[in-house]
Formats: structure tokens, C-alpha cells, sequence
């Protein structure tokens, strides 16, 4: 299978330059010019927006992000390009959507050479450095990133069992059932050398470079499995907690849903083991803030404060249980969700912003933050040119991956959400009034539903993508078979 070119990448992207016209925002023309200026992003992976005190989860401790709210921006409705590390990873390396880049699932079998980020911010004089997990089209060394440290990359052929039709079912839903509790050695010995290496550039690199630069630092926490020091066990002892919704709710019913706990077997998770990997989960999330504020610190002490914007944000979230789920693949909140914090040059302090956003808008904020230019093409607009309560400016995210029969995508604009199934029932919910997705609306406001649809529909053509996915994933299957044993 040959790689995608650059010019098949630009083909394919003035064919839905058209479509996107009616998605793709731009920064105000009359915004000032920033500065250029240095950025720090600190990506985990699988954090659950909800799981952290800064949307008042009642008994997570997360005071470093509190610290970084007070400091900067909470960005309360944010979403990922795709509730899958590959999907959204590629999407935010390449600028573009998923459907438009064809990394529908964690499969790297047929690989690709689209353009990233730091090719582009090289190319226009930025200093790059990128630490840690990376999984998206191409191996982390030919991203075109100054500096790779620590560099994590999915070996091909990646994850085989993304068949939709029929829909594969993964054996091993038992063994991930005990994936929680206190472990004797360091559970987070990984993320540890990883921040450790982020650290060690912020004290001494910044001081030998005449350019503006970007660090990227990539930790692997709180992603199952839910392990954790005795410390944090201890730290959470009642908090193995059921989920408020489980199978019994009428979302957990959709088609959709039932396709995904088939998938991973989740019914056979005791009640012991879904309390249990709730309680890791507030461990593994506390884990990640303390790196948040060692992070922080390191940014202090560099003195690299005012000269430096710092981003937390995660590439999905994890349900948790809820509607019987786990992990991410739903375009359900807790799944489609991430927490998206930065403080920095333009970044008012204790602000919250209640405007839906990307990961695609974070990304065009790096752009300007260090005072570059996103490609014309790429998707998504600067944190600092949206307004902070828009009720019309449409987000989009799409799921094509592993445990359901078919595409599935996502309109937010306002307080109403669209979910968007070529292969069964539509759902809408008004989270102003429904924030756990209880009540599908979509049969009682059939005009917010036409609303959402025409939105949606800018972006891309549902049915004919989902079509398109699945001959693509028939030809990665191909690809699969074809190795030698």
C-alpha cells in the first residue's frame, strides 16, 4: 500500500474545501497581533473533563489545575476530533479533520505523510520539541519536530480488531476488568522519566535559543489501566463510587452503546471491579495534576512566565461505566469531552469560557501564540478570537472506529447537541437542562434537529463518509492479512 501523498492530500482537501467553508473559522481580521511568544502544552491521556474540581467534581483532588484556572482560561466545552488516541492525535498533528486524513481508527498498518505542525512552525523560524506518546500517521522521527525526546509510537500494525461489519469482539474483557488498585512498584514510572525530560529542557534549552519555541509533552496518565500508589489507593478510600446512569438508562440502549459493550465485554465487570476502577481513576487523575504543577513550577522557575503560554488539555475522555461503557469510542459528553485550561500572554485570569471549542482551536492558538501562521487549510481558530458565550458557532467532532457498526458524528452549537447515526436512531439533548444525555429530543424539536443536521452537513456528508470509512477499513483488513506470519 503506498503512502498518501502531499499532492493526494491536497486533492483531497480542495474537495471538501467546500463543504468545511461553512465549519472553519477564522480569527477576527481587527485582533491584534500577539507578540511572539514560547508555548508549553501538556497533553495527557483520557482525562474526563468532569473528573476534576474545576467542574466541581465532589471528592477529586486537583489543585494545580485550580491553580492554572486562577492563572488563565477555562475552556468548559471542548472537544476532541475524535474519542480515539489515533484519530484525534493525527487530526491535531495534521490540521485537518478526520474523514479528510482517513485515520478512522488505531490501525497504522497503511501509513500516511501528511504535513504536521511542526514542519509547518519550523518552516516560519519556531523551535520545536516534542516529548513523548505521539500515535498518528507516521513515525514521531519524520514529523519534521526539532527535537524528539522520549518519543512513543504504535507499532504497526497497530490495533487489528477494528472490523465494523461484522462487528469484532475483543477477548479480553475479563483481564481488563482487574486492571485497578495499588501497585508496590511506581505504576507512573513512564510519565515520571517523561516530565522529567520536559523539565530538564525548560531549565537549560530556552536560555541557548534566539527563536521563539514550542514543547509538547505527552504523558500517558490517567489511561487505563487504573493503577496507582498506595499513597493515592489510600487518598480515595470511598471513593469506589458507582456510576448515577447505568445499562438500565435509555441512552445506555442505543444501538450504538449495546455495539460498544459488546465490543469490549463489558458486561463482565463485577460490581467490585467497576467500584475499583472508579477509585484508580481518581488516583491516576490526581497524577496528572501534580504534573500539571510540576510543570508549572518548571515554568516559573526558568522565569518563562510572561514570555510562555501553558495548555492542559487531554486527546479524549473515559465514561467510566456510565450507560455501561468504559473508556472512550462514544461520542457520549464523558467520552468526546476533554479539559482544556491555558494562562499565558492573552489569556485573562480566573475566566471561563462557555463557548463550545477543539482541540482544532488549540492548536490554530499555538499558531499564534509564537506569532506563525496556520496553514490557510487547516481547520480551527484561535482561543483568543472567540467570543466566551457564542450561541451560534458550531463544533464538530466524528467517530469511525472500533465498536460500533457504523460512522457516528457530532454537532455542539449553543446548549444543544446533535448525534448524527447513518445506522440508527438520531440522538439530540439540550445540556442546559439534560447535561448526563438522558432525553432524546430529536422526535420533539424536529427544527433544532434540521438546524443541527444543515451544520453538520457543512462539514462533510455523513452517509457518503461512512461509506468511504468502511472501504478504507476493508482495505486496511486486506493489508492485515496479507502479512507474513
Amino acid at each position: 500500500m503506498a503512502d498518501l501523498s502531499r499532492r493526494e492530500f491536497m486533492a483531497n482537501t480542495a474537495r471538501s474545501a467546500a463543504l468545511l467553508s461553512g465549519a472553519t473559522w477564522t480569527a477576527n481580521a481587527d485582533q491584534p497581533p500577539l507578540r511572539k511568544g514560547n508555548f508549553v502544552l501538556l497533553m495527557s491521556d483520557e482525562h474526563n473533563p468532569k473528573i476534576s474540581s474545576i467542574h466541581a467534581h465532589p471528592r477529586v483532588q486537583t489543585p494545580n489545575l485550580d491553580r492554572l484556572a486562577a492563572r488563565g482560561t477555562v475552556f468548559e466545552n471542548t472537544y476532541c476530533p475524535s474519542p480515539l488516541c489515533m484519530p484525534c492525535r493525527s487530526a491535531f498533528m495534521s490540521g485537518q479533520r478526520v474523514h479528510q486524513i482517513q485515520c478512522y481508527n488505531n490501525c497504522n498498518v497503511i501509513p500516511f505523510e501528511y504535513p504536521s505542525y511542526g514542519q509547518s512552525l519550523g518552516a516560519q523560524g519556531i523551535h520545536t520539541v516534542y516529548i513523548g506518546k505521539a500515535d498518528v500517521y507516521r513515525p514521531t522521527r519524520d514529523l519534521g519536530f526539532s527535537e524528539v525526546i522520549g518519543s512513543g509510537d504504535r507499532t504497526p500494525p497497530g490495533d487489528t480488531n477494528i472490523s465494523r461489519k461484522p462487528l469484532a469482539i475483543r477477548t479480553d474483557g475479563a483481564g481488563r476488568a482487574g486492571g485497578y488498585g495499588p501497585k508496590e512498584n511506581n505504576p507512573f514510572a513512564d510519565d515520571d522519566q517523561l516530565v522529567n525530560l520536559a523539565l530538564d529542557w525548560l531549565a537549560k534549552r530556552p536560555a541557548e535559543l534566539d527563536k521563539p519555541w514550542v514543547l509538547v509533552l505527552n504523558i500517558g496518565r490517567p489511561h487505563f489501566p487504573n493503577y496507582v500508589t498506595q499513597a493515592l489507593w489510600d487518598q480515595y478510600a470511598g471513593g469506589d463510587d458507582l456510576p448515577a446512569y447505568g445499562r438500565e438508562a435509555v441512552s445506555a440502549n442505543h444501538p450504538y452503546a449495546q455495539d460498544l459493550r459488546a465490543h469490549f465485554q463489558t458486561e463482565q465487570f463485577s460490581e467490585a471491579d467497576i467500584r475499583g476502577l472508579r477509585r484508580g481513576y481518581l488516583g491516576c487523575v490526581t497524577y496528572v495534576d501534580q504534573q500539571v504543577g510540576r510543570v508549572m513550577d518548571a515554568i516559573d522557575r526558568a522565569g518563562l512566565a510572561d514570555s510562555t503560554t501553558f495548555a492542559y488539555t487531554s486527546d479524549h475522555g473515559d465514561m467510566l461505566g456510565k450507560f455501561g461503557l468504559w473508556w472512550k469510542c462514544s461520542l457520549y459528553e464523558d467520552s468526546a469531552r476533554v479539559p482544556l485550561l491555558v494562562a499565558g500572554p492573552g489569556f485573562a485570569p480566573k475566566t471561563r469560557v462557555r463557548t463550545p471549542v477543539d482541540l482544532h482551536d488549540l492548536r490554530a492558538t499555538l499558531f499564534r501564540s509564537t506569532g506563525s501562521t496556520q496553514p490557510a487549510e487547516w481547520v480551527g481558530a484561535p482561543l483568543t478570537s472567540i467570543a466566551a458565550n457564542d450561541p451560534d458557532r458550531p463544533v464538530f467532532a466524528e467517530y469511525h472506529g472500533h465498536g460500533t457498526r457504523a460512522s457516528g458524528y457530532l454537532l455542539r452549537k449553543g446548549d444543544w447537541k446533535l448525534l448524527y447515526y447513518p445506522e440508527a436512531p438520531h440522538q439530540l439533548f439540550n445540556l442546559a437542562e439534560d447535561p448526563e444525555e438522558l432525553n432524546n429530543l430529536a422526535e420533539k424539536h424536529p427544527e433544532k434537529r434540521r438546524e443541527l443536521e444543515k451544520d453538520l452537513r457543512a462539514v462533510c456528508d455523513p452517509e457518503a463518509e461512512n461509506q468511504r470509512t468502511e472501504a478504507f477499513i476493508q482495505r486496511q483488513l486486506a493489508a492485515i492479512k496479507a502479512i507474513p506470519v
